[in-house]
Formats: structure tokens, sequence, C-alpha cells
């Protein structure tokens, strides 16, 4: 029966060409994320460092969902920026709302026409605005337009347990994403 060595070189050299090809897939993955939507840093204007978020205005018939969309958009822009809410005058921007439509619609039913599945739909017109200069501002750079509208949507289905509550959470925390989505920098 042959004697078996251990070569030592062997073994190293299987574990440099490991770390090579680990290295080589590392430096494959971050070229590959490079372009797909990856910051290093902060994604909001750093310069803006306070903002004042007055509480929207509605204009449907929905009463309360100026407030729990006002409450959403604070908890995101503290969760998500680095600005510093301000209550009244002395901030750099200002954030204003308005939900210009709420609806509720049926997307299907069953055979006793009893709605199956529905979807609550949101309207919100927002404004952010430079109070220093009085210039709209959207994506961190100033804007022509007035304001920037939104559309969002959530879908339930009673039948498992989901209400128009749950809809209404959920379609009130997509708007306030979207708003504070608006707010980063564009590269």
């Amino acid at each position: 029966m042959p004697h078996l060595t251990h070569n030592r070189f062997s073994v190293h050299r299987f574990s440099v060409s490991r770390l090579v090809a680990a290295s080589l897939c590392l430096l494959a993955v971050s070229f590959a994320l490079a372009g797909c939507g990856y910051v290093v840093g902060p994604a909001h204007d750093p310069a803006i460092t306070s903002i004042e978020i007055p509480t929207f205005e509605n204009d449907t018939y929905r009463r309360g969902l100026e407030q729990m969309l006002t409450e959403a958009v604070h908890r995101e822009v503290a969760k998500r920026t680095t600005m510093r809410i301000v209550r009244g005058p002395g901030a750099q921007t200002k954030l204003t709302g308005r939900i210009v439509d709420a609806q509720k619609s049926v997307l299907g039913e069953t055979m006793f026409d009893d709605p199956r599945e529905l979807q609550l739909s949101l309207i919100v017109e927002v404004r952010w605005e430079d109070t220093r200069t009085g210039r709209v501002i959207e994506d961190g750079i100033p804007i022509d337009a007035d304001s920037v509208d939104l559309f969002s949507q959530s879908d339930f289905a009673p039948e498992v347990g989901q209400s128009m509550a749950t809809a209404t959470n959920d379609v009130v925390t997509r708007t306030a994403r979207r708003i504070v989505d608006l707010m980063e920098l564009s590269w």
C-alpha cells in the first residue's frame, strides 16, 4: 500500500486560490450593485437640516386621514432623514400636502354580490418649499411645478380578516414613504 504524504504547499495554494476566487466574486458583486440605485452617504441633501410639516389638508369626506398621513410623514422623515422637524416658522423647508381624493372600490364580488376584494386609493398633492428662497423643491433640487401629485393604493379582502382600517393604515404608510422618496437627492 502506498504511503500518502501531506503536502503543505498544496494546502496553502488551495486556500490562496479560494481567497482569490472569493475576492473576485465580491468585486463582481460590488460592480453589479454599483448601478442599482445604492448610494454611499445620505440620500437627502445634508445642507437641509430642518423641515416644517403642518397638518395636511383633507378635501375628502374621510375624516382623520389628514392626521394619520401627517403623523406617518413625520415618522418617515424622522426615520429616513437627518432633518429636524420644526413646528412653526424657523425651518429651512416646509412640506405641505392636501389629500385630494380617497376612494374605495370593489375589485371582486361573491355570487351573492357581497364584496370579496376591495381597493382603497389615495391621491395627495404635496409641495416642498425652501422657505429661504420660496422655491419649490423636489429630488433635492428646485422645480417649476407648484406641487407634485402622488397616487397610492391598497387592496384588502374582508373574508380573510382584513378591514378598512388595515387598508387605510397600509395606504397611508405607502403614501408617506413615497412623499419622503420625493425628498431624496437625484443622481
